[in-house]
């Protein structure tokens, strides 16, 4: 059977690149003020935290996005749970996946804490699920509905199957009327499927050197 853990190699020491796709797991640049520029404000969050939110992901990746998004519903200060669901096909061995982590200050720990590759872990104010898998027979099979997607698979030039419109009408599928989703890439085809998924589509501007991004309402 193949191998599905991550493939990876090391940019500048401490940038995780997926040696699958060509690509890396966040912004050389800043991967958590990119977390937060794109998928925290393109999805209007902190603002829209409330108990029970559910946060759905395509790409997991090094948790990243996830743990950004808790510390920004504990300082919201909303209590009750925030509820997470991502879909990863390759997850990331957990020694590498700590030393992605390791080039950020001030996250929560509850990643670090876990014994193993997260594909369950329910914390006092938060339950993650990570469902492993390729997302294309996975979400199908999902029975959630998001209130925000954060659409962070790599690049759709280098990995489009996560970007088809087949799975893009899977996520208007699963997501809660007045759900959002947001993206780091303005690729035409991506904001077509989304549209055609029954999501108004809005190119706002992007992230460090990315000039746009996409922002989406579901109606």
């Amino acid at each position: 059977m193949q191998d599905q853990t991550a493939q990876i190699e090391w940019r500048d020491g401490k940038v995780p690149v997926s040696t699958r796709f060509d690509d890396p797991y966040f912004s050389l640049e800043n991967g958590m003020d990119e977390t937060r520029h794109v998928f925290l404000a393109g999805n209007d969050l902190p603002a829209r935290f409330r108990d029970g939110f559910h946060v759905a992901e395509l790409g997991f990746g090094t948790g990243l996005n996830f743990l950004v998004a808790l510390q920004a519903f504990r300082d919201a200060g909303c209590g009750g749970r925030l509820y997470f669901t991502s879909f990863e096909a390759f997850p990331m061995a957990m020694p590498d996946l700590h030393a992605a982590l390791s080039a950020f200050d001030g996250l929560p720990d509850d990643l670090a804490r876990a014994p193993a590759f997260p594909e369950v872990l329910d914390g006092p104010d938060f339950a993650l699920q990570v469902i492993v898998g390729d997302a294309r027979d996975t979400l199908p099979a999902w029975e959630g509905r998001a209130d925000a997607w954060f659409l962070d698979g790599f690049s759709p030039a280098k990995n489009p199957e996560l970007w088809s419109p087949e799975l893009m009408a899977q996520v208007g599928t699963h997501t809660a009327t007045g759900g959002t989703a947001a993206t780091y890439t303005a690729a035409g085809f991506v904001r077509r499927g989304l549209a055609d998924a029954g999501f108004v589509v809005e190119r706002v501007a992007g992230y460090g050197r990315k000039r746009h991004m996409t922002r989406a309402v579901r109606i």
